[in-house]
């Protein structure tokens, strides 16, 4: 594949430099914000949120499903790991990894996951060593026989709900510890798929025992400096399409009332809702928020993040004020139906490059615009940028960062196919 020279990079970057100059934007200190801001990459988008928990089996009970059947899907933790750093190799930046708890190395032996320890994520963190920023962790509430009949945390017999609470302790004790090692803050991220399939007779009560589930875990202070810890909402799912027990008001609320952060998913709204709008609604009355960065198609079907115009709406609410100090960004989505290091690419690139066209725009100049009502001028701005030579920074970020630049890392990814993918597929 033919790619731009890094002379021809450089010169087209030089000119874009003085084009937005003119527009009153140094583009230098768009570039080192950029190179700031760490995007925390989902394992699970690399074996189709399989995880390594069960001892020759798949996970089962209440599982979340991930469609297409691409070769080369990650079968142990080194396949995972390897695909990992190769999707890292073509990302510009220092980034973090999200894990789920079901991604445990617990060496052949069955480990259930209200006995899961920082002991079985320490290779992960020995793995992560200062190539990635830090690492995020979730409990993993679902694709288990305890959680087949749609409920955990809310569950109606005390038994269930005990061990799922133990589980979030574990989590709890395992996200501190990834933290203490890693030197910066782990985000725990608590998402359940409870729910009811048909219309309940009783709402109130599983929410009042998600309640008490949730305060039970969440009794012990923890040292902001080690875990940071963050409640996600959910519209609905399959098996729980008329009732979602951790609703967005649930959680709104909760992480009011006890201090933790609202996660929000760009999958889990109505269709006509944009988290783009909400982050400014809801941080004025939370700590800190969590995105998941995802792309819905007409549901949460969790598609690989475009460089589209929600995307860029998310960038420039973070980019826009002080937003970015208190917002953390994951992103969350699971295609089989292509190549899966390729997704992780895509999405990551994508989402830096939405956060890099929004840190290129005059925030002044559009907000004295604003500030006077002259919604015109603001229009126009808007407008225009949409046609700078945003592509000639991005490229010259990529070949400062020694990442390749244009579709380039597309010949890698194939390469890395035909040597070691491919080859999964006939082990």
């Amino acid at each position: 594949m033919k790619v731009a020279t890094d002379r021809q990079v450089e010169q087209a970057y030089t000119l874009a430099r003085e084009r937005y100059a003119a527009l009153g934007v140094e583009v230098e200190r768009g570039l080192e914000r950029l190179a700031r801001v760490p995007i925390s990459m989902h394992c699970w988008q690399g074996d189709d949120v399989g995880g390594f928990e069960r001892v020759g089996a798949e996970l089962a009970g209440g599982g979340i499903q991930a469609t297409g059947n691409y070769p080369g899907k990650a079968r142990t933790i080194d396949e995972l790991r390897r695909d990992l750093e190769q999707a890292l190799s073509l990302i510009p930046g220092r980034h973090r990894l999200n894990l789920h708890a079901c991604y445990l190395d617990h060496g052949g032996k069955q480990v259930e996951r209200d006995q899961i320890g920082p002991e079985h994520f320490q290779s992960w963190i020995d793995w992560a060593g200062k190539d990635w920023h830090g690492i995020d962790f979730n409990p993993t509430y679902f694709s288990h026989p305890k959680a087949a009949d749609g409920f955990t945390l809310s569950h109606p017999d005390r038994g269930i709900r005990d061990f799922w609470v133990a589980h979030g302790l574990a989590c709890r004790r395992i996200g501190a510890e990834i933290g203490r090692q890693m030197g910066t803050p782990t985000v725990v991220n608590t998402w359940i798929p409870d729910g009811y399939k048909d219309v309940p007779v009783d709402r109130f009560g599983p929410r009042r025992r998600l309640l008490d589930s949730l305060d039970r875990i969440f009794a012990a202070p923890v040292d902001p400096a080690l875990l940071l810890e963050a409640v996600e909402s959910k519209l609905f799912g399959i098996g729980a399409e008329s009732y979602t027990v951790g609703s967005h008001e649930f959680y709104l609320g909760y992480a009011i009332a006890r201090g933790k952060l609202l996660c929000l998913d760009a999958g889990h709204f109505h269709p006509t809702e944009t988290i783009s709008d909400k982050i400014s609604s809801v941080l004025p009355f939370v700590p800190e928020l969590l995105l998941h960065v995802s792309r819905p198609v007409r549901w949460d079907s969790d598609h690989v993040v475009l460089f589209d115009g929600e995307l860029l709406a998310i960038a420039r609410e973070l980019a826009r004020g002080d937003t970015l100090r208190r917002v953390h960004i994951g992103l969350d989505f699971f295609d089989a139906s292509i190549n899966r290091v390729a997704a992780w690419v895509v999405g990551m690139r994508n989402m830096l490059k939405a956060l890099l066209f929004a840190m290129l725009e005059p925030e002044s100049a559009l907000s004295q615009a604003e500030g006077r009502m002259d919604y015109t001028e603001r229009l126009v701005w808007l407008e225009e940028l949409k046609t700078m030579p945003f592509g000639a920074v991005w490229d010259y970020y990529c070949l400062e960062r020694g990442v390749p630049v244009g579709m380039a890392w597309l010949d890698t990814v194939r390469q890395y196919e035909a040597k070691v993918l491919a080859r999964r597929s006939s082990d």
